[in-house]
């Protein structure tokens, strides 16, 4: 496989470029768990400066990853809306958002990250592990229900 020119950009959520993470983010809730209401849940605002940002990947004029942050309290960001689009799985583009997320995070003050994520994304699980993140459950119970929660500190 070639290596990805990718460009990340800080967006709106309500960016057109943002509507192919936000399907596809739908259509991995919904195929999992079911009825979801997780991208509901907290308004766009939540997203922008100060407290949060939104940014995608694009790579040859496709979304192909992007997340986000929102404040959770004055010195941690919690993360939402990470996604890799399914081609580009196991590239490292879940890795560089984290990262550029982590960052800008970093750069607005936060000191630390917290994040959730569902029992039926391992996926997810094992990029936050790769990426340093210390788990808020017994990673040997294998949990099956309930959110799964991590936390990271920033340096």
């Amino acid at each position: 496989m070639s290596e990805l020119i990718a460009d990340v950009r800080l967006v709106r959520m309500s960016d057109p470029a943002a509507a192919p993470l936000l399907s596809g983010l739908s259509l991995e809730y919904t195929s999992r768990y079911g009825v979801n209401d997780e991208l509901t849940r907290y308004a766009e605002a939540e997203f922008e400066p100060p407290h949060g940002a939104f940014l995608i990947v694009v790579s040859d004029g496709e979304t192909v990853a992007g997340g986000a942050f929102r404040r959770h309290d004055a010195t941690t960001a919690e993360l939402k809306r990470v996604w890799t689009h399914p081609r580009h799985r196991r590239s490292g583009l879940g890795r560089l958002v984290v990262r550029e997320l982590e960052r800008e995070a970093r750069d607005r003050g936060y000191r630390r990250v917290c994040l959730t994520t569902g029992p039926r994304q391992p996926e997810a699980v094992r990029l936050y592990l790769a990426s340093g993140y210390d788990p808020r459950f017994d990673l040997a119970d294998r949990p099956t229900r309930g959110p799964l929660g991590f936390v990271k500190e920033l340096a």
